[in-house]
């Protein structure tokens, strides 16, 4: 990630860590007192985008999907077992094969 990136990116954490509007006036501000140079198309794109929203919301809700459910429901569960139970049988057959290429004598760069 480069400077101008962080930059935007902290300075929109830090507007709504004070609970400050995200705007495009108040992310430049702040990425000018810091003293980074990014480009103005980013600072109407983060207003944009963050407009709305909770950040603390988001930043906590990463892994969940856009439905909010973060656990699977008890048919997904039921019939996960049995998936669950193919995989590793599945991973074992793909490891056997990279040995088995090892084996053979050469390899890719030799």
């Amino acid at each position: 990630m480069s400077i101008s990136e962080k930059a935007i990116v902290y300075a929109s954490l830090i507007l709504a860590d004070a609970e400050v509007a995200i705007t495009v006036d108040n992310l430049s501000a702040i990425v000018k007192a810091s003293g980074a140079e990014v480009e103005p198309i980013y600072f109407s794109l983060f207003a944009k985008a963050l407009e709305g929203k909770n950040v603390s919301d988001l930043l906590m809700n990463v892994g969940a999907g856009k439905s909010g459910a973060s656990a699977p429901s008890a048919g997904a569960a039921a019939g996960g077992a049995s998936a669950e139970a193919d995989a590793p049988a599945e991973e074992k057959k793909e490891e056997e094969a990279d040995e088995s290429d090892d084996d053979m004598g050469f390899g890719l760069f030799d």
